[in-house]
């Protein structure tokens, strides 16, 4: 799999696609609607993205940044196997993979300046206190980030961050993150987490990561999550993602979709054996109406974007 997450203007996401994958969304752009696909690497990286547009019957206009404004390029191709050959060797990060293609300068103008904070010592603690527990927690992407990061002191009568100050605290935490998770090591517990809810997915039940912002919407909104042959879901919701980042464990919440205590604690079992089979231990008392603890947790949730 590509190292890449793909979006499209129709709001399609795409994360560790394939070459073949890649080539299928590129060849597919051209109508109404779902004319250009955006490429960002994982982990996301501040203006490093290439991206393509075309419109049915026309040529394809290609474009990569790599960092600064003067590393903004473009190119023009008159047939799909280009675009796939150009986009699949960014991918790669193959050194040549510019080849074949006339690139040439892109002037985006100058970058707006972001003027310095006004912000009291003790407010700029907590402001970036919260941007960071977000990012900690590893489901973010940097919009999401910066979109936190410009509304968190936001009142009635004051908007204290803009959002090019949000955007810039928001990257820096990021790249200081992205640095971080270069020196770990192996596996770590939320990808075996992913690992276990996979697996359960594939049996059945329902299983979603960082679900909703709390414990009411996700069972009003669980339902609707699952195929026609779901026999019952686990979850956990953005609270439970924040106390396990702070390293308090991870909550995760159950049931049946027919709503009867068997079929909980049977789905709470599975639960519990999904995640002692990836090396996860779980502290349940086989009562459907308790929730499941994973405890221990070293939460090192590695950033896609």
């Amino acid at each position: 799999m590509l190292e890449i997450v793909v979006k499209t203007e129709n709001w399609e996401r795409y994360a560790r696609v394939s070459a073949e994958e890649l080539a299928r969304l590129v060849r597919r752009i051209g109508g109404d609607g779902d004319r250009f696909l955006v490429v960002q690497r994982i982990p996301d990286l501040p203006d490093v993205f290439a991206q393509v547009w075309h419109k049915a019957g026309g040529d394809y206009t290609l474009e990569y940044r790599d960092g600064a404004a003067d590393r903004h390029f473009q190119a023009m191709a008159d047939r799909p196997e280009a675009v796939v050959a150009a986009m699949t060797g960014w991918a790669r990060q193959e050194a040549d993979w510019r080849g074949g293609l006339p690139w040439s300068p892109l002037d985006m103008g100058p970058a707006p300046e972001v003027p310095p904070l006004d912000l009291g010592d003790d407010e700029r603690e907590e402001w970036e206190k919260r941007v960071r527990d977000v990012l900690v927690g590893g489901y973010a992407s940097r919009a999401e980030l910066a979109e936190i990061a410009e509304e968190y002191l936001v009142t009635e009568d004051r908007r204290p961050v803009s959002r090019g100050q949000a955007e810039a605290l928001a990257d820096r935490l990021w790249l200081e993150r992205v640095a971080e998770q270069a020196t770990w090591q192996g596996e770590t517990d939320p990808e075996r987490l992913t690992r276990a809810f996979t697996a359960l997915q594939e049996a059945g039940i329902t299983s979603r990561e960082n679900f909703t912002c709390c414990r009411s919407c996700g069972q009003t909104e669980i339902g609707a999550e699952g195929g026609p042959d779901a026999r019952g879901f686990v979850y956990f919701h953005t609270q439970c993602t924040d106390s396990a980042a702070a390293g308090h464990g991870l909550t995760l919440l159950y049931g049946g979709f027919d709503g009867s205590s068997e079929t909980t604690a049977a789905i709470g079992q599975e639960v519990v054996a999904a995640l002692a089979a990836v090396g996860l231990h779980a502290e349940w008392d086989r009562d459907p109406d308790r929730a499941i603890t994973v405890t221990p947790l070293d939460w090192r949730r590695r950033l896609v974007g």
